[in-house]
């Protein structure tokens, strides 16, 4: 890896690093997302407990933080929500990582190991599962297999996920290729794990690429069942 790869990655670290996945805590169900920072502000959308969001800290805006989100209706929502509203993923347990390189990360506890594979991508080989969209002077790589194309900002993806696997308390869980199939450009050096004792729920993240091409995603395992994932831009 040369040294300017790492300069980037590590300003893209330093950029995002008080931004981070969050879930949304309420006795009610539901959060009140707001159009400003105070109460007696418009509410833009409404969050059900539980639902991850990616959220932006600012000392600026005191007990409130900037939210960003995407509704049942695939939709962007944006806008605030108190902080005694959420909670951090990063401030459940943490597993530590043990190892990580260009194309493996690895994680274990006691009773719980969760290993991420990668590799080079060949585009020759794949080519034909990408989709474009054309401007005046330009070609945007912009699909791949259907899906929404991520880590690129429009170029030949340099890298790829091959497999997320976790075996938690003996039972072992797979994400599903079609989860992973369409995000690029992996750094595993960002990736980081936690688990939620009470619930039984495990969240893989990372933040992946870099510069434009830069997104942040967020894995769900809960009892031993994949749930799902978060992918947004950390920007």
């Amino acid at each position: 890896m040369n040294h300017r790869y790492l300069l980037a990655l590590f300003l893209a670290a330093s950029q995002l690093a008080n931004a981070q996945f969050a879930k949304i805590i309420d006795k009610d169900g539901y959060v009140n997302v707001r159009k400003q920072a105070t109460v007696n502000s418009a509410i833009v959308s409404k969050i059900a407990a539980d639902e991850i969001v990616y959220v932006f800290p600012d000392q600026k805006l005191g007990d409130w933080v900037s939210i960003d989100y995407i509704n049942s209706q695939n939709k962007s929502v944006t806008g605030y929500v108190h902080n005694t509203r959420i909670k951090f993923i990063e401030y459940y347990k943490h597993i530590p990582n043990i190892f990580f390189d260009e194309s493996r990360a690895t994680f274990r506890s006691n009773d719980m190991i969760v290993e991420i594979r990668s590799d080079k991508f060949d585009y020759e080989k794949n080519k034909s599962y990408f989709s474009s969209t054309k401007y005046e002077d330009y070609t945007v790589l912009d699909k791949f297999k259907g899906q929404k194309l991520w880590g690129t900002d429009g170029g030949i993806p340099s890298s790829h996920y091959l497999s997320i696997k976790a075996k938690i308390k003996g039972r072992t869980v797979l994400v599903p290729e079609q989860q992973i199939e369409n995000l690029f450009n992996v750094n595993n050096e960002f990736a980081a794990c936690y688990y939620d004792d009470r619930n039984d729920i495990l969240y893989i993240t990372s933040v992946n690429s870099d510069g434009a091409g830069g997104y942040a995603v967020l894995f769900t395992i809960e009892k031993g069942n994949y749930k799902g994932r978060v992918v947004t831009m950390p920007f």
